[in-house]
């Protein structure tokens, strides 16, 4: 005869289920708690020598943040009424030469050239934003909006409504005034 093993009875009792939010906090605290260690080892790992890709893509990053806080800086500016701040702000935003964040300053920059009375300066400025490669529906629409505001300013009312009509076609929320 062979010895049945002593197997404990099932009582119908089972372990209560870690909530799914516990979950997905612990692998998000995981996953930051890891790209902060990674972060600061590839930091002060060795020496890199100036011309190295690390450094090329810490200068192009340090660019990049340099034009988009003057960027923001900008449209703050502009929201609070101080254009010629913000047309500073713009222009040295500008003047890093970031070629992604180009086409979106232009575009701010148009809005802030209407508002200041250089309506020739916002639509060279507007065109150069609608004209930027790459997929840019909503800038677009803005920079046709503001191209629009500056063509009405000048009294070229058929040239306007076509940029109004160009705005409102790639965004339906930019309708003519």
């Amino acid at each position: 005869m062979s010895r049945k093993k002593n197997v404990p009875a099932v009582t119908g009792k089972t372990r209560p289920a870690i909530p799914r939010k516990y979950v997905l906090v612990t692998g998000v605290v995981l996953a930051i708690c890891i790209a902060v260690i990674a972060g600061l080892v590839l930091t002060h790992q060795g020496p890199w020598a100036p011309g190295t890709a690390a450094t090329t893509t810490t200068n192009a990053t340090a660019t990049f943040q340099s034009a988009g806080l003057l960027y923001s800086k900008s449209v703050d500016l502009a929201n609070a009424g101080s254009y010629q701040e913000a047309l500073a702000d713009a222009d040295a935003a500008l003047a890093e030469n970031v070629s992604s964040l180009n086409p979106l300053i232009q575009s701010n920059r148009a809005g802030i050239l209407v508002e200041l009375g250089r309506y020739n300066d916002a639509i060279d400025a507007a065109d150069a934003a609608i004209n930027a490669q790459g997929n840019l529906t909503t800038l677009r629409a803005v920079a046709y909006y503001n191209k629009a505001n500056a063509l009405h300013a000048l009294g070229r009312y058929a040239d306007a409504d076509a940029a109004y009509a160009n705005a409102s076609a790639l965004d339906p929320t930019l309708k003519h005034p």
